[in-house]
């Protein structure tokens, strides 16, 4: 069996943009009242203005720490557990409907596409109360692969 060594690729903001639009298993990690981490994984896109967007609802413990502390952190990955996979810190912020609603349309384009019917989508998103978290990368590290050093 062949090797695998590991790779650690440095890209610009562009090239890390590229990398996370076909992307969607993400663990966002925020920070707690007492500065412990919470982790979560989910489902995220990249918006049009380049921020990695998520999909949530207010009450969630992800969403109360962006409020507190707007900071975080996202480890995006392939579908393959042993793909690449990069982690992108950046200032967060949290929208609630109605103001999230829009927002909200371009997370579900940029994580499946089209939906059948955009005024049922936006009419669920307020009466489920939903809020969209944004993640503006600032600060990420190289693309890596994981495996043998390279020497």
């Amino acid at each position: 069996m062949a090797r695998k060594f590991a790779t650690a690729d440095v890209v610009t903001l562009p090239e890390l943009l590229e990398f996370i639009r076909p992307r969607h298993r993400m663990v966002l990690t925020t920070f707690r009242a007492g500065e412990s981490l919470q982790s979560s994984p989910v489902t995220g896109g990249v918006d049009a203005q380049g921020r990695i967007v998520v999909a949530s609802y207010p009450q969630r413990a992800k969403s109360a720490n962006i409020r507190r502390r707007p900071r975080a952190s996202v480890v995006v990955l392939s579908d393959d557990f042993d793909g690449p996979c990069v982690q992108v810190d950046g200032r967060a912020e949290v929208l609630d409907t109605p103001d999230a609603v829009e927002g909200l349309v371009e997370y579900f384009r940029s994580v499946a596409g089209e939906h059948p019917d955009w005024q049922e989508y936006r009419q669920a998103m307020i009466d489920q109360h939903k809020c969209l978290i944004r993640v503006t990368p600032q600060r990420w590290g190289p693309v890596a692969t994981g495996g043998f050093p390279p020497r």
